[in-house]
């Protein structure tokens, strides 16, 4: 093996577990809310939607918490993030209040988008959060761009780009990627492989099963990480985030989880057999973090308890606040068709 095929092997690897040493008990529990949160946050739109609260197209993070809260928890504040549609957990733990991001969900003026986004258009700029896309690959292009200025103006930022697995299939990833390393900019791409494409097993619908490996096509480090271990996640992201602003070099990161329901909220999920689905569920990120915690004497059942009651109260005042918002009044119907000389749109 020569020595640049050697520097390529190198750049391509699986991810080590997270380990609970070194981590304070403040900061473990605190990851297992905001995994909780995300559950029962996704539990209750799942309810929402057939009381008809909810209209459009409703993606679920089911089954994803620990990507979700090991992908934000990899970031600073001041880092930007781009997302797919489905995207509820990541506004949440990057900041997005509960009630805002069901109020947006509900189409109401009290939302984090002002009613205008729903469930697949979910944004803050003020937190830096982007934007989720409901166009396969959408964001990509537009990540590049945002890491592209901000090479450009010498800034210290970040750009995180989420996407699904299904979109490493399509061109603007290609495109995407090679720019991103052509032009050694500040990102990292997030794969969050959930096994399915829609109704289509990921690895029946790309040449490539492990999907990290893709990087290797433009000499980007990569990594493939348990999706269901929050630390791991965290810990390949902060490393990740720290190439790409110390650095300035892109990088992949394949997370692989499970998607517990279907596609969205109206599929029935009828491609995927019992069996399978209750092995999926039994690795189960929360049901394994509670555990890990529980063995470490980090909380007790009683303390988890808790935690579930509180989560529980969350979510309801979450649905009261959008409930009782108003929906946005008619004669505002062309408001923020142009970018806004302020950041009103993206406040909440």
């Amino acid at each position: 093996m020569s020595t640049e095929q050697q520097k390529r092997q190198q750049r391509v690897k699986t991810a080590g577990a997270g380990t609970l040493e070194h981590e304070s008990r403040e900061t473990l529990l605190h990851y297992y809310h905001q995994m909780v949160l995300v559950r029962h946050f996704e539990e209750k739109s799942a309810e929402m939607y057939t009381r008809a609260r909810i209209g459009g197209y409703c993606h679920l993070n089911l089954g994803e918490e620990a990507t979700v809260v090991g992908f934000c928890e990899g970031l600073e504040p001041t880092d930007y993030v781009y997302t797919n549609y489905r995207e509820h957990g990541y506004a949440i733990c990057r900041g997005i209040s509960a009630p805002a991001v069901m109020a947006e969900l509900f189409g109401k003026l009290d939302g984090c988008a002002r009613g205008r986004g729903g469930s697949m258009h979910l944004f803050d700029l003020e937190r830096r959060f982007m934007g989720g896309y409901a166009i396969v690959g959408g964001q990509l292009p537009l990540a590049v761009g945002a890491a592209f200025a901000v090479a450009y103006k010498g800034g210290k930022e970040v750009i995180a780009c989420q996407m699904g697995d299904g979109t490493t299939n399509g061109g603007q990833f290609h495109e995407s990627l090679n720019l991103a390393k052509i032009y050694h900019l500040p990102i990292v791409f997030f794969i969050v492989n959930n096994q399915y494409g829609m109704s289509l097993k990921a690895d029946q619908g790309s040449a490539v099963g492990e999907l990290y490996r893709k990087a290797c096509a433009y000499d980007m480090r990569s990594a493939r990480v348990d999706g269901n271990d929050v630390l791991a996640v965290r810990d390949a992201m902060r490393e990740a985030v720290r190439v790409a602003r110390d650095e300035r070099e892109p990088s992949l990161i394949e997370a692989v989880s499970y998607r517990f329901k279907g596609h969205s909220v109206v599929d029935p999920d009828r491609y995927r057999n019992e069996e399978e689905v209750k092995q999926g569920r039994e690795q189960d990120p929360i049901a394994l973090f509670a555990r890990r915690l529980t063995e470490a004497g980090m909380i007790d059942e009683q303390g988890l308890q808790r935690v579930e009651e509180q989560v529980s109260h969350e979510i309801d005042e979450a649905v009261k606040f959008a409930e009782e918002s108003p929906f946005p009044p008619l004669e505002s119907l062309y408001d923020y068709i142009y970018a806004p000389d302020n950041s009103e749109v993206g406040e909440g």
